[in-house]
């Protein structure tokens, strides 16, 4: 009870206004879990994953970029028989996805993977001690083999955060914009985000690319500080922040983000 409550219950015939009542809320329907289903294609089983989503207007086919699984997804009311048949009826296109997936390459001893575009060979190194480090062209991980993945993932995401946050702050720096925060994470769907405040978002997935692609992406993000659309202001200022070509840029990104997401 505030001091103005209690004063006001002093005066002669004051009485309390009535509380609202909590106005009831609809629960939100319980989703089914995720089910493996099997579409033919000429004898060929392709294994599909059978999803609802309160998000989904409409039934459509997505890949999942870090496993490379193919998921169809249907609003929440769809009927079953319309969504498995939107899938059938995509059958041909779920089997070219399917063969065009790139094999995924975990991290262990022995693995060969590239940091910025250079490829380098994944060492275990059992008899050092919780470090990681580059040594004749090779990814050197000390400790135990169970800890391997997330001490390499730590390190690359510490590489990747060190180089473009050089880079932002010195772009930024020539449209006289500041970088707020700096972010790194392992996103599957977006390379890089930019938030009204001046923070800047990466994916740790930029470290397997070549210099010329982190560059672009960095420059794009920094671009929005100025321009939170994708204009022709926009694209113009990206290019003059970045050394690459900008299409050439997005076309690898087009060609090669899969893979990047196979990675690890």
């Amino acid at each position: 009870m505030s001091l103005f409550d209690s004063l006001r219950d002093l005066l002669p015939g004051a009485s309390r206004p009535k509380r609202r009542a909590p106005v009831a809320t609809k629960p939100k329907p319980l989703l089914p879990p995720p089910e493996a289903i099997t579409i033919d294609h000429a004898g060929v089983p392709l294994i599909v994953m059978f999803e609802r989503s309160a998000k989904a207007r409409r039934v459509s086919l997505r890949v999942d970029q870090r496993n490379g699984r193919v998921r169809l997804v249907a609003p929440p009311r769809m009927a079953r028989e319309t969504a498995l048949g939107f899938a059938h009826a995509q059958a041909a296109w779920i089997h070219g996805r399917t063969l065009r997936q790139s094999p995924p390459v975990p991290f262990t001893d022995g693995a060969v993977i590239p940091l910025f575009g250079a490829p380098h060979v994944v060492r275990h190194r059992p008899d050092r001690r919780g470090t990681v480090w580059l040594e004749d062209g090779a990814l050197h991980v000390a400790g135990r083999a169970e800890h391997l993945p997330r001490r390499l993932h730590d390190w690359l995401a510490n590489e990747l955060r060190a180089r473009v946050s050089t880079l932002a702050h010195a772009k930024a720096a020539t449209i006289d914009r500041k970088v707020t925060r700096i972010t790194v994470r392992d996103t599957a769907t977006q390379w890089g985000s930019c938030a009204r405040a001046g923070g800047l978002s990466f994916s740790t997935r930029l470290a397997f690319a070549p210099p010329e692609i982190v560059d672009y992406v960095v420059a794009h993000e920094v671009a929005h500080l100025a321009h939170a659309n994708h204009g022709p202001q926009f694209w113009a200022l990206t290019a003059k922040l970045m050394d690459g070509d900008v299409a050439a840029c997005r076309a690898w990104l087009r060609r090669n983000g899969e893979r990047l997401m196979r990675l690890g």
